[in-house]
């Protein structure tokens, strides 16, 4: 991009350029330049924040969290919790992750079976999980509520049930867990949450 604004420049101060074209000249600078350019840079600083916008200040180290996909499902842990919710028989959430606000998450993405793509667009990026490797991908909520998420990869037939929710919390009681109804069951807490 810096090369075509110095050839524009050029070209524009050229001698046979300044007599004729000033007009063409005024329509390369205005149409070509600066337009794409303060375009480019609005969407720069629009997509630098979640949500279009300036969020609240992080506090607090960063926090893991494990994404695991299935077909059609994801699996969610919190081995940061500490070690009543931590480890391979822990409790865990299915489609949804419960998070801080104003706190940097690092999520951990892995796939079971075929290549997922975990994407909640109003806190951040989209990230591919992926059979036999570990992705990541950091997200923060400037402020409480339910964010929807999909998985933005077709994985199979059933690919329209991979929606997830982040549930962001103000207040240290962030960390909500499974529901005692569910009995631990991924398939019935799949079954609660499936549309």
């Amino acid at each position: 991009m810096l090369l075509m604004v110095l050839l524009a420049v050029w070209a524009s101060l050229r001698p046979a350029a300044r007599s004729s074209r000033g007009s063409r000249a005024a329509l390369l600078w205005g149409g070509g330049v600066i337009f794409p350019l303060s375009v480019l840079i609005a969407l720069l600083v629009y997509g630098h924040y979640p949500d279009g916008k300036a969020g609240g200040a992080a506090h607090g180290p960063p926090f893991r969290v494990q994404v695991h996909a299935h077909q059609w499902w994801w699996e969610v842990r919190y081995p940061d919790a500490g070690p009543v919710a931590s480890g391979k028989d822990a409790p865990y959430d299915v489609n949804e992750l419960h998070i801080p606000v104003n706190r940097p998450i690092h999520v951990e993405l892995t796939s079971e079976d075929v290549i997922h793509s975990f994407w909640a667009p109003r806190l951040g990026g989209k990230m591919d999980a992926i059979p036999g490797r570990v992705n990541r991908l950091e997200l923060m909520a400037s402020e409480p509520g339910v964010y929807l998420g999909v998985c933005a990869e077709f994985c199979g037939a059933q690919h329209a049930h991979m929606a997830f929710r982040v549930v962001a919390h103000d207040g240290p009681a962030w960390l909500a867990r499974q529901r005692p109804e569910d009995g631990g069951d991924p398939a019935r807490v799949a079954e609660r949450d499936r549309p």
